[in-house]
Order: C-alpha cells, then sequence, then structure tokens
C-alpha cells in the first residue's frame, strides 16, 4: 500500500505554467531560459507558501533540460528532467540555512562547487532560508558569489531579506513574491477537488482561500484536514469548525449590537459562541477583521468587492452597515479588539477579556478617553443629520396660554425653598455628589479638580499642572452647563465655574543662589569655603 502524499506536495508546481499568482517573476525567469541569460545568483523573498521553492526546483530543472520548448518549459523527457523529477540528481543541492548555518558547511559547498556537473549544464545550489546562515557563513559565501565557476547557479530563498547583508544583497537578482490572491487560490483547490472526486460547496471554498491570508500551501494544508473530516460533501460548516470560526452572518450582527451599543446581545452571542467551542482569541481576530472592512466601506466606496475580495452582495452589505457607524466608533472598536487578542495571552480567562472589551466597546459614554469622547460627538452628530429628537422634546407639551398673575398677598405664606446652610465648601461637595449621580463622565474630570473658594457667583477650581486634558472636558458647552446646573442647585442661586491649571513653582533668585551655596558648603565643607561680594 502506497505511502498517503500530502496535498501540497502531490500539486507542487513542476512547469512554470503550474505556480499561480506570479506572472510578472515567471515571464522575467521564462525570457532569461529562453535568451540563454541565466544570472550566476537569484534571490527569491516572499511570505511562507507563495511559491518559492517550487519557483526554484522548476527553474534549476528548466536550465538543466537538453530540449526546452519555445516557452521554457522543461521537456520532462531527458535524462536531467527524470533525474530531477524523480530526486535523484546530484547536481541539483537543496541546503536548509536553518540546520545548515556555520562556517563549515559553506565552505564545503565551496569546495564542491569547483567540479562541474555531470549531467545537465548548471550545478543549481538552493539555499533555503537564507537568512539563518550565521556572519562567518554569509562571510564565507561571499567570494563565492562574487567569482563563481561558470557552471553554479545559486538560488537564495527567504521570508526575511531585511536580515541579509548588504554585499550579498548587491550580487543577486531579487525577486519578491506576492501574497497569492483568494481568487487564485479558491479556482486552484477547486481543480484539486475536481481531480480528486470530492464535492464541495463554494462557500467552503472562499472559507479556506481567505484564512490561508495569500498562502497556497496553507490554503492546501487546510484543504487537506477538511477533506480528513469524512463528510461526503466539503461544507462551509465544516470548514467553520475545523478553523474555529465564525459565519459571516454572526460577525455581522455581532458587529450591529455593539455599534448599536446593545452590550445585552453582544453578552448573549459571545455566550453562544463560547457554547459551540469557539476560540475567544480566533474570535476576537476575525472582529478585528470584519471592522477593518467597514472602515475600509467607509472610506473606498468604489470596487470595494475587488479590494476586500469578497462578492459583490457581501460588499453592499459592509457598505450598509458602515453608514450607520461613525468613524470615531469603528476605529476605537477596533482597537480594543486588537488589544484583546493581545491580552488574551496573558490572562486566565480569555472569555472575560472578550466580554470586557464588548461592553466597553458598547459603552463609550462610560469612558473618559478622548477618543471615546470623540466617539460619542460623532454619534450625536451623526443622529441629529437624520432628524434625531430627544426623547424630552418628544414628550413636551404645547405651550399654554399665560395666565395674569395675581397680586401677591402678603398674608398667605409662599412655599419658599429654604436657603441652603453650610459653608461654601460643604456646598460645593454636595454640588459634586450630585454630578456623580447625574453624570458619571463629567465627575471624573470635576474628580480631580482642587475647592479654591467662592467669589460673588464664580467657583474657583483649580486642576493639577497636567490637567489641561480635565479643563478641556469640562469646558465642552454640555459638560459645563451641566455642571453649573449643579453648583446652581447647590447653593440656591446661579453659578459659574473658573477653571484654572496651577502654575509651576518657580524659585527666586536669591533662594537659588543661597541653595547653590549650601550645595557648595556640603560638598567643601563650610570652612574651605570663602565667599567674596563682587
Amino acid at each position: 500500500m502506497a505511502a498517503y502524499q500530502a496535498l501540497y506536495r502531490k500539486w507542487r508546481p513542476k512547469r512554470f505554467a503550474d505556480i499561480v499568482g506570479q506572472e510578472p517573476i515567471i515571464t522575467t525567469l521564462v525570457n532569461q531560459i529562453v535568451t540563454n541569460r541565466i544570472p550566476h545568483a537569484y534571490l527569491f523573498c516572499g511570505s511562507r507558501g507563495t511559491g518559492k521553492t517550487s519557483t526554484s526546483k522548476v527553474l534549476a530543472r528548466a536550465i538543466n533540460c537538453a530540449h526546452p520548448d519555445e516557452n521554457g518549459e522543461p521537456c520532462g523527457q531527458c535524462e536531467a528532467c527524470r533525474q530531477l523529477e524523480n530526486d535523484n540528481n546530484l547536481e541539483v543541492m537543496e541546503i536548509d540555512a536553518a540546520s545548515n548555518n556555520g562556517v563549515d558547511e559553506i565552505r564545503d559547498l565551496r569546495e564542491k562547487v569547483k567540479y562541474p556537473p555531470s549531467v545537465g549544464r548548471y550545478k543549481v545550489y538552493i539555499i533555503d532560508e537564507v537568512h539563518m546562515l550565521s556572519t562567518g557563513a554569509f562571510n564565507a559565501l561571499l567570494k563565492t558569489l562574487e567569482e563563481p565557476p561558470a557552471h553554479a547557479v545559486f538560488i537564495l530563498a527567504t521570508t526575511e531579506p531585511q536580515k541579509l547583508p548588504a554585499t550579498i544583497l548587491s550580487r543577486c537578482q531579487r525577486f519578491d513574491f506576492k501574497r497569492i490572491p483568494a481568487h487564485l487560490i479558491e479556482e486552484r483547490l477547486s481543480l484539486m477537488c475536481q481531480d480528486m472526486g470530492a464535492a464541495y460547496e463554494k462557500e467552503a471554498l472562499e472559507l479556506i482561500a481567505r484564512s490561508a491570508e495569500g498562502g497556497m500551501r496553507d490554503a492546501q494544508s487546510l484543504l487537506d484536514m477538511c477533506l480528513s473530516y469524512g463528510a461526503d460533501v466539503l461544507k462551509a460548516q465544516t470548514v467553520r469548525e475545523v478553523l474555529g470560526a465564525s459565519d459571516r452572518s454572526f460577525l455581522f450582527e455581532f458587529c450591529e449590537a455593539l455599534i448599536g451599543g446593545d452590550a445585552a446581545g453582544a453578552l448573549r452571542m459571545i455566550d453562544e459562541m463560547n457554547r459551540e467551542g469557539r476560540d475567544a482569541q480566533v474570535f476576537a481576530r476575525e472582529v478585528s477583521g470584519h471592522i477593518r472592512n467597514l472602515i475600509m466601506a467607509q472610506l473606498c466606496k468604489e470596487n470595494l468587492d475587488e479590494l476586500l475580495e469578497i462578492t459583490k452582495e457581501d460588499a453592499a452589505r459592509f457598505t450598509e452597515q458602515a453608514a450607520r457607524a461613525t468613524s470615531a466608533r469603528l476605529m476605537r472598536l477596533m482597537e480594543l479588539f486588537i488589544r484583546a487578542e493581545s491580552d488574551m495571552k496573558w490572562a486566565s480567562s480569555a472569555r472575560v477579556v472578550l466580554e470586557l472589551c464588548a461592553v466597553r466597546g458598547c459603552h463609550p459614554e462610560r469612558e473618559v478617553e478622548v477618543e471615546a469622547l470623540l466617539d460619542r460627538i460623532q454619534s450625536l452628530e451623526l443622529k441629529l443629520k437624520g432628524g434625531f429628537v430627544p426623547p424630552a422634546q418628544k414628550a413636551e407639551k404645547p405651550p399654554e396660554k399665560p395666565v395674569p398673575a395675581e397680586r401677591p398677598n402678603p398674608k398667605v405664606q409662599e412655599n419658599v425653598p429654604p436657603a441652603p446652610s453650610g459653608s461654601d465648601a460643604e456646598l460645593y461637595k454636595q454640588a459634586v455628589k450630585a454630578v456623580r449621580k447625574a453624570d458619571i463622565a463629567n465627575y471624573s474630570p470635576l474628580s480631580k479638580a482642587k475647592f479654591a473658594g467662592v467669589e460673588g457667583d464664580v467657583v474657583n477650581l483649580v486642576f493639577p499642572k497636567e490637567g489641561a486634558i480635565y479643563i478641556k472636558m469640562l469646558e465642552r458647552e454640555n459638560a459645563r452647563a451641566s455642571v453649573e446646573g449643579q453648583l446652581s442647585a447647590a447653593f440656591g442661586r446661579p453659578m459659574r465655574m473658573k477653571l484654572s491649571a496651577e502654575a509651576a513653582p518657580q524659585k527666586t533668585q536669591g533662594a537659588g543662589a543661597r541653595e547653590n551655596l549650601s550645595n557648595i558648603y556640603d560638598v567643601f565643607g563650610r570652612d574651605k569655603v570663602e565667599v567674596i561680594d563682587d
């Protein structure tokens, strides 16, 4: 019984035409082969699974092929092609720099590279993860790259080109492999399923392609894992269970609760997600991605489906949901969930972190951060733009006709509220307590102030030197009116606030001189210092 071969190995490209999503690079390599202009060193850069190693092997086969076709493709019939296909050609050496990163391995390579190939025209050295080489190994490789034998070709592959010395980079032709678009990955996965006779839902392949984040090998490994699940048809729900992900409609509903301030609904959805066994950290990452799509929908209204690699129906749904939220709300939500995803790595309960994040996202009015205040202001502007009428105004009755005032009768005792009793400091404390009960958002900056007395109808409040932000928060029209209303109620007459910050203490010239003289006495001794007036 033949051993099972993973899909990414079974479907590794054997021709340039099989490489997906790297057309500019393939065109350049084919032209070099056709015109016989083969450089001695290549550098293939890019993220994992984008085709660096596969392209290296196809290139090694093509430049050693005895009869390449007009498109530069290896014939597959000559001796060199057959040996390379069976991985028994000694002229193509693959070196893993992660485990062979010492000077001795590179010195051994320098000795072997001198001998010409026995089959084919070139000896090809593919050094994978070349950034893992040590400094000494790079120095040993440098001379060989600078003056290599005519029969040697080096192909360096790396995911981190910034770690390579400039002397190495300058001696290579660099090719940057881009992430493969999701629709191309989906097409290749569909071709693989058809070849295996496996039935599938289109949405299932879309989920796998998006989860791969531009890496074909990751997508093939995910498909291999999902097909092993044992179902007759590869369904989207199966892919979500394997990935621990949430479907798009669930994310739309959850973000709708966040935008609408429905904390109870968001917590119920987190409980539902937790009962289904989904990972909280993965869910936080998905919410961040969903909010990112909403921000993109606000900023890039044209060709949104192409930009996000989604269907036109989903793009319209993102645009519709984004219109109901302010940019400040979306930016703040994204920051909260990105921070929550990081915090979950160190928390004992990831669910608690996620729930706290959701509640904070639903209630910006309980936050004192500038971002939260900006979120509240923009939300009010959005409501007013849509013709929002405050509830108090809705219930307001039409004004009644004025009734002529009766002459005051001195004999009838009127119900006049008693004048407030207590000192100014006590009355101010009563006003602060009232603000705390009525509006916690205004109480937070007010609690940082120090009562500095009353002058007429003005209450003087002094903030610390670093308290400029609290002054700005209280100087907003709504905040000032609310606090001054509570002060007026406590003092029994109309009152205003005067907000100021403490001045930095300044030392007089004489005090500074005395302090310096005292320090000199401490160091040198009073008997050894003579003060001369100039």
